[in-house]
């Protein structure tokens, strides 16, 4: 006699869209509102709220292996939170804007960091659906050493990222009119001799990487994406 096989229960779409990852995401959205609605007037609990929610960053990935809730549809919240968070100004949001702000622009260098760091993102996300992987993070395939490095080894991404948002943090704290250049708030944190400005200069290094890796991821995913195209048209 044959035995009953159990059949799997498929998820309801609203178990889905309430998978922990994606609770911890709207979380951060909510928090990264109140945090950026708050920013000019409570820097230190902006501040907080802020570094809880990249922590989060973190946290959601590994939620979603701990209890098998990996998916298609993650809920994008540091995209969101980078897109809509204080609108202020003359400027768009997140972190970079806010510290445009508080110094004198050059340039609008936080925001053009912004939309690189978005757009390699993006363009990887992308170019990783084309080539059928089940992650932007394999790049086991890629000619760049750095590259391959950063997503090989999840201590050294985990400190590029962590360096990155600990230096605008500090910078933010520092900062203490609008009438301040960048560079004088960045030379007076490093030369004042104190435990800033080593976690300054620590925070520079891994800051630095991330971005040239945010080039390079730009330019392999772009690549990738062109080849795609290339390939395409030459089908008959």
């Amino acid at each position: 006699m044959a035995k009953n096989k159990s059949i799997p229960i498929k998820p309801s779409k609203l178990s889905v869209y309430l998978y922990i990852p994606n609770i911890i995401g709207y979380t951060r959205v909510l928090m990264n509102c109140f945090a950026f609605a708050i920013c000019f007037s409570n820097k230190w609990i902006f501040c907080a709220l802020y570094f809880i929610s990249f922590v989060c960053d973190g946290i959601d990935g590994w939620v979603a292996r701990k209890f098998n809730q990996g998916m298609v549809f993650f809920f994008p919240g540091p995209l969101i939170v980078q897109y809509v968070n204080c609108k202020g100004r003359d400027s768009i949001s997140t972190f970079g804007a806010v510290l445009d702000m508080v110094t004198d622009r050059p340039g609008m260098v936080f925001l053009s960091l912004l939309a690189l760091d978005i757009g390699s993102h993006w363009l990887q996300m992308y170019s990783t659906f084309l080539l059928g992987k089940a992650s932007h993070k394999d790049v086991k395939d890629s000619t760049n050493w750095l590259f391959k490095a950063y997503y090989g080894n999840r201590m050294f991404m985990a400190y590029c990222c962590v360096a990155c948002e600990v230096l605008y943090i500090s910078l933010f704290l520092l900062a203490q009119n609008e009438t301040e250049k960048l560079m004088d708030v960045l030379k007076a944190s490093i030369t004042e001799g104190s435990l800033v400005s080593v976690l300054v200069v620590l925070s520079l290094f891994g800051w630095a990487i991330k971005q040239l890796v945010n080039i390079i991821q730009m330019k392999t995913a772009a690549d990738v994406c062109v080849l795609h195209d290339i390939n395409k048209k030459e089908r008959p």
